[in-house]
C-alpha cells in the first residue's frame, strides 16, 4: 500500500535530516515544504519590497506560508495518484490541529486515509535551549528572525497534538535530541513499517 508519511515539528528539531535519513534507505518522493516554497517565496517577498529571506514575519506569513503548503500537497497527491509513496516534510502547524485537513486534502484524488498507509512523525526536542543550539549550529541566513525574535519565535516550539482521524499507532512521537544513530532509525523503521 502506498505510504503519506509526515515528518512534523517546529524549526531546528531534525525533520529534515530523519525524514533524508528514511528516504536514502526506503525511498518515496522527498518534499520539502521549505525546498518546494523557495524560489516562489523569494520572488514574492522581493516584489514586495521584503526580506526574500524571510521566513517568519507577519507578512510573509500572511502571503507565502499557504502556498508552501498548497505547493508541497499537490505534489505529494499526485505521487500518491500515481501509486507512489510521499516523504512530506514541514512545521503544520495550523494543519495538524484542523481534524478533517488531511481528509480534504486525500479527497482531492478521491481517495481516503483507508487507501494510503498515513503516518505522522511528530519530530521534537526536550527544551528552547535545545532547539536554540540546533538553529544557531545550522546558521541559515533564514533563522535570523528567529534567532532575533526568541522571544516571539519560541512559542511556536511546543509540542502539537495531531488531531488526525488515523487508526492507533499511526503517530510517533520522536525525540530527536543528540545525534541520529542507528537505534533512532530502527524505532523509526520499527513504527513505520511494523504495521504493513
Amino acid at each position: 500500500m502506498r505510504k503519506l508519511l509526515f515528518f512534523v515539528g517546529p524549526a531546528g528539531a531534525g525533520k529534515t535530516t530523519l525524514a533524508e535519513a528514511w528516504v536514502r534507505k526506503h525511498g518515496g518522493a522527498f518534499l520539502d515544504m521549505d525546498t518546494l516554497l523557495r524560489p516562489a517565496a523569494e520572488a514574492l517577498m522581493t516584489l514586495a519590497g521584503k526580506d526574500p529571506e524571510d521566513r517568519d514575519s507577519p507578512f510573509y506569513k500572511a502571503h507565502c506560508r499557504d502556498l508552501g503548503y498548497r505547493i508541497t500537497m499537490d505534489a505529494a497527491l499526485q505521487q500518491l495518484a500515481l501509486g507512489l509513496d510521499a516523504v512530506v516534510i514541514g512545521p503544520f502547524t495550523k494543519e495538524t490541529a484542523d481534524p478533517a485537513w488531511l481528509d480534504r486534502e486525500l479527497a482531492r484524488i478521491g481517495a481516503t486515509t483507508g487507501d494510503a498507509n498515513v503516518k505522522v512523525v511528530s519530530v521534537f526536542l526536550p527544551g528552547d535551549d535545545d532547539y536554540r543550539a540546533r538553529i544557531e549550529a545550522r546558521d541559515s541566513s533564514l533563522d535570523a528572525w528567529k534567532l532575533g525574535h526568541w522571544d516571539a519565535f519560541r512559542s511556536s516550539l511546543r509540542r502539537r497534538t495531531i488531531s488526525w482521524t488515523l487508526p492507533p499507532g499511526s503517530v510517533l512521537g520522536f525525540d530527536n535530541s543528540g545525534p541520529l544513530t542507528d537505534a533512532k532509525l530502527a524505532e523509526l523503521e520499527r513504527f513505520v513499517l511494523g504495521g504493513t
